[in-house]
């Protein structure tokens, strides 16, 4: 072999040659999106610690595919048709991972962890070690608040079916609404895996977005006008809300069991070393996985379509009259209760922990500097984690 044809068979395996390839715009496309994501997450810090891996994955996915076999090729990270084989309960290898351990690339074998329920669920247990569920014991009707903040899910799912999509396509989008990444990811790969690029990156970027889509509707909604928990009482509390609600719905188990577990961890005094890992090193490593092989969902020949701009609109909208639940039912309670509980708390009813509370303590202070709404939000906000999970139970109770 001359050095010609040795330079020329180096050049048809570099992934080069596939800018002029059918379909190598779309890939191209999706690098620029997958760049835009960078910028966001690292210059505008919109959920960096997901968005920035997510976006990377997207990248990579991408790039591979530029491969002169596709992404059919041994070198792809990321093979679609190995997952579509998967799905397809006429294949020999419908839910075979042995298959995909076998063949698949470094995402495809990442991505097992986010098909098996994995990644979200040790998420939860993170954040439920993390979370202080002391305001939402001292003040229950805060429940009223994360569950009327589930709203929007409802509605988006009733408006995705009206524009055609299925009832497990439907239930996923509508999980957006709730604000909860997990969550989200959590559902739709069990319902409607084919969408879960879109449902991912709409749902993580609106809950970056909180802080621009929540204070119009918090002051549209309202006017200017408008205690100590036991230790005993913390470590009960997680044993008693796994028993109801898994007896109640038994797919919320790894949500809601691992959310538990982690809070109980926080609050026993005993674990505290097991609380400290969860919430740092393993919340962690489970961000660096899922953030990459959810990125690797979004191919370019399924995430540049028309119902991907469907799953953008409904997102949004989900999330919007998510919050408009929230602060409804937290205008009503402030007129019940002779204005002692302030309306903007309700709109901290949706899951993004902290952030929620967060933008009612702001929203709160501009109207009253005097306002010190963040630990009063936190219990609707707390409220609104395990709300999203039990619409996300309920949803897959029904369609899964």
């Amino acid at each position: 072999m001359n050095i010609l044809e040795t330079l020329q068979r180096l050049l048809m395996d570099s992934g080069f040659v596939g800018f002029f390839m059918d379909g190598g715009w779309k890939n191209l496309i999706m690098i620029a999106v997958a760049c835009l994501l960078l910028y966001l997450g690292i210059v505008k810090k919109f959920e960096p610690l997901l968005l920035v891996g997510i976006a990377f994955g997207c990248l990579l996915v991408n790039v591979s595919n530029f491969f002169v076999d596709g992404a059919s090729s041994a070198n792809a990270l990321y093979h679609p048709e190995l997952w579509s084989a998967f799905l397809d309960e006429s294949s020999q290898y419908y839910h075979s991972y042995g298959h995909i351990m076998a063949n698949g690339g470094l995402l495809d074998i990442l991505y097992i962890g986010v098909k098996t329920g994995l990644y979200p669920s040790l998420i939860f247990l993170g954040i439920g070690a993390m979370t202080d569920f002391g305001p939402l014991l001292s003040n229950p009707k805060s429940l009223l608040l994360g569950a009327a903040a589930q709203m929007g899910v409802f509605l988006a799912f009733f408006g995705a079916v009206c524009i055609g999509f299925t009832g497990n396509q439907a239930a996923s989008i509508g999980i957006i609404g709730g604000a909860d990444g997990p969550t989200a990811i959590f559902l739709t790969s069990k319902l409607a895996p084919e969408l879960l690029g879109p449902i991912a990156i709409a749902a993580y970027s609106y809950m970056a977005l909180i802080p621009m889509i929540q204070p119009p509707l918090m002051k549209l909604l309202t006017t200017e006008k408008e205690r100590q928990v036991s230790k005993t009482e913390k470590i009960i509390f997680p044993i008693v809300v796994s028993l109801f609600v898994i007896l109640l719905l038994p797919s919320t188990a790894p949500l809601i069991g691992c959310l538990m577990l982690g809070n109980l961890w926080r609050e026993c005094g005993v674990t505290a070393r097991l609380s400290d890992t969860v919430q740092n090193a393993l919340m962690n490593i489970v961000t660096v996985f899922l953030g990459i092989s959810v990125g690797a969902t979004t191919v370019a020949s399924s995430f540049l379509s028309l119902q991907t701009l469907y799953i953008v609109g409904l997102g949004l909208l989900a999330f919007c009259f998510s919050t408009i639940g929230g602060l409804l039912v937290g205008k009503l309670m402030y007129k019940l209760s002779g204005g002692k509980i302030n309306p903007l708390i309700g709109s901290a009813g949706v899951s993004a922990v902290p952030m929620a509370a967060r933008v009612s303590q702001i929203e709160g202070q501009k109207a009253n500097p005097s306002n010190f709404l963040l630990m009063h939000a936190m219990g609707p906000n707390v409220a609104g984690v395990i709300g999203s999970a039990i619409a996300a139970g309920f949803l897959l109770a029904v369609f899964g």
